[in-house]
């Protein structure tokens, strides 16, 4: 299966889909503005030296968690406010999640990436708002989706004529409490739209921490390192200096220290393959 879809640009960089590889990372969540700025400035320096296209991620709101005692986030405008300081003075690019169509504008004033939540994949009308923003649309596949109807979220994109449209693979649901991978579905995916592979998510163990996720991430770099040698355009990771103490998803994080390492041997895996 060697039919991809077209690359999709990106503001003044490599276009995805293209040999060089992606990385969207940072903390699941805005914790503080200082953390955020110590993890873009870190993972920045090392995508360039890589030679990986790097995009900052965390989230303004984690509207999905588990508890309703979680910590949220700061909130669209204040959060908002950090990803615009980070993308001004660092000079990277910048994405987050939404979660209501009235949302789309604001974030897509900022980002350069609007990212749809999984459980939201299906939603037309937060689909067909992203799309008007002119962004590109990353949508995160439903843990509850088939690799093949995630073509049906990419059109509902490209239906308002935007068709820079990336579909991330984040596990799919397998009895309680669990997500398994299927590699297949990232060349699947693959015909309608470049493919990140989402490597902590996909080791995530949903409402297993007793009113918040659990997760096992000591398999992610091998989860990473297997759809590296599948081919996908990218590859999303939440990291944290400290997991542990984490406000979100810690237990899914690769530690910041290591992801220098984890990210060389994915680059090592799709050049060797690339080369073909």
């Amino acid at each position: 299966m060697d039919t991809f879809a077209t690359p999709v640009p990106l503001p003044g960089q490599t276009a995805i889909g293209q040999q060089k590889l992606l990385l969207i990372s940072g903390p699941c969540v805005i914790e503080n503005e200082a953390l955020c700025f110590e993890i873009a400035r870190f993972l920045k320096e090392v995508c360039a030296e890589l030679d990986v296209t790097y995009v900052f991620k965390a989230s303004f709101d984690k509207a999905n968690r588990t508890s309703v005692k979680s910590y949220r986030g700061p909130g669209l405008e204040a959060g908002l406010d950090v990803l615009q300081k980070i993308k001004d003075q660092l000079g990277v690019l910048v994405t987050t999640d939404f979660h209501t169509p009235e949302q789309a504008a604001s974030v897509g004033a900022v980002v350069d990436i609007l990212q749809v939540p999984a459980f939201l994949c299906r939603q037309t009308d937060l689909l067909a708002a992203a799309g008007e923003t002119g962004k590109v649309v990353n949508v995160k596949k439903g843990q509850f989706m088939t690799p093949e109807d995630m073509q049906y979220a990419v059109n509902k994109v490209k239906e308002t004529g935007n068709d820079s449209v990336v579909l991330t693979e984040r596990g799919t649901t397998f009895g309680y409490q669990n997500l398994v991978v299927d590699m297949r579905s990232l060349p699947i995916m693959r015909q309608y739209a470049p493919v990140v592979f989402d490597v902590t998510h996909s080791v995530q163990r949903p409402g297993a921490g007793g009113g918040k996720s659990a997760g096992d991430r000591q398999f992610a770099p091998y989860l990473a390192k297997a759809a590296a040698a599948v081919g996908v355009d990218g590859f999303f990771i939440e990291t944290h200096p400290n997991p542990a103490v984490a406000l979100s998803d810690g237990p899914n994080m690769i530690p910041l220290q290591d992801m220098k390492k984890v990210l060389s041997e994915l680059v090592a895996i799709a050049r060797l393959r690339q080369s073909f």
